[in-house]
C-alpha cells in the first residue's frame, strides 16, 4: 500500500492525482491581516448583486405583454391551469408550476390564484389572492415578494409554503432559509422549521417552531392579544428553543405583558451586555437586535443590511 496519502512518499495513484488537481482551488491558504472596513462597501456590493441577479432574471424570463404572449412560464402539474394575462388560476382539479427564470419557481395547489404585480431588475413581486403556493427561491434577499391580503411575504433565499386562509389571514411555514412578513409597520422573521400567521387587522403575528409544545402553539394568539391565562400557559411551555416566539412577543405583544415575557426570555436566554430591561420594554431596536443575535438564529444585522441595500 502506498504511503502517498499519509506523507507524500511512494507512487502516486493517477486517480488520487486527478482528485488533488480538482480540489486544489479549495486548499487552505494562510489568512492575511484583515483591513479595517465599514458596512458601506458591503452595502454597495449587496445592492449590485441584487441588481445583477434581477437583470439576469429579467433577461432570461422576459415580461412581454398580454398581446405579445403569456406573461408566465407555466407548467401544468395536474389538470388544466388557466393563464389569463397577468394571472394564473388553478381550479379544484389542477395544479401548476410557475417558473421564475433564474430565481426559482412556485407550485400552485388546487383552488389558487396568483397575479404578477411587478417585475423589475430589483424586485419580482406577485400576489397570492387565494389558495396555496410552495416557493423554492435561490436569489438574493428581498428580490422575490408575495403579497397576500394581510401582509407581504419577503423571501430571504429559501423554501416555504404560503397559504391564504378564509377571512384574509395567511399562514407561512418555512422549510429552509428565512421569510419575513411585513405589513402595517410590523415585521416578523420566520426561520426554517417555523411558521407564522398574519391577521387582516394587525398584519404579521408571532412565529413559532412547528415542533413546539401544543400548549404553546395554541396560546400564541391569545397571548399576543393580552390574554393573561394564555400568556401564562405559553411562558410555562416555552423551551430555550422558543426564544424566537418570546422575542416577537416582546415586539408584538401587549404592553402590559412585556415585563413578564422579558423575565421568561431572560431566564431561558440571558440578555447580552448592554441589553437592559428598560431598553427592551421601551422597544429599543438595537437592544432587541443584540438579544436576537444571541438566540442562535443568525444575526439581525444581515437582514437590516439587505433591506438597506435593496434598490427601491
Amino acid at each position: 500500500m502506498s504511503d502517498y496519502l499519509w506523507d507524500k512518499s511512494g507512487a502516486v495513484d493517477p486517480e488520487v492525482e486527478r482528485l488533488e488537481q480538482l480540489l486544489a482551488p479549495l486548499a487552505h491558504r494562510p489568512s492575511k491581516p484583515k483591513p479595517a472596513w465599514s458596512f458601506r462597501p458591503l452595502l454597495a456590493v449587496a445592492a449590485a448583486l441584487v441588481a445583477i441577479v434581477g437583470t439576469a432574471a429579467a433577461l432570461l424570463y422576459p415580461i412581454g405583454t398580454a398581446t405579445q404572449g403569456a406573461l408566465w412560464a407555466v407548467e401544468p402539474l395536474m389538470g388544466a391551469p388557466r393563464v389569463t394575462g397577468t394571472a394564473v388560476e388553478t381550479d379544484g382539479g389542477s395544479r401548476a408550476r410557475v417558473e421564475l427564470g433564474v430565481i426559482g419557481f412556485v407550485d400552485l395547489e388546487p383552488g389558487s390564484r396568483l397575479r404578477l404585480v411587478r417585475r423589475t431588475a430589483s424586485e419580482h413581486r406577485v400576489a397570492l389572492d387565494a389558495g396555496t403556493l410552495h416557493a423554492r427561491i435561490w436569489a438574493p434577499p428581498r428580490l422575490f415578494v408575495v403579497d397576500t391580503p394581510s401582509a407581504a411575504a419577503v423571501d430571504l433565499g429559501c423554501a416555504y409554503t404560503l397559504r391564504v386562509e378564509p377571512g384574509g389571514g395567511s399562514l407561512v411555514e418555512v422549510t429552509s432559509g428565512w421569510v419575513a412578513f411585513e405589513a402595517k409597520g410590523r415585521e416578523s422573521f420566520i426561520p426554517a422549521g417555523a411558521a407564522c400567521r398574519t391577521h387582516p387587522e394587525k398584519g404579521p403575528g408571532v412565529p413559532w417552531y412547528v415542533d413546539a409544545p401544543e400548549r404553546l402553539k395554541s396560546s400564541i394568539d391569545g397571548a399576543a392579544n393580552g390574554d393573561v391565562t394564555a400568556l401564562a400557559a405559553l411562558l410555562e411551555a416555552a423551551r430555550a428553543r422558543d426564544g424566537v416566539t418570546l422575542w416577537h412577543l416582546l415586539r408584538h405583544g401587549s404592553e402590559a405583558s412585556r415585563g413578564t415575557v422579558y423575565a421568561r426570555l431572560a431566564a431561558l436566554a440571558p440578555p447580552p451586555a448592554g441589553v437592559t430591561r428598560e431598553g427592551v420594554l421601551a422597544g429599543d431596536r438595537r437592544q432587541l437586535d443584540a438579544w436576537w443575535d444571541t438566540l442562535g438564529l443568525g444575526e439581525a444585522g444581515w437582514w437590516r443590511l439587505w433591506r438597506a441595500a435593496a434598490p427601491r
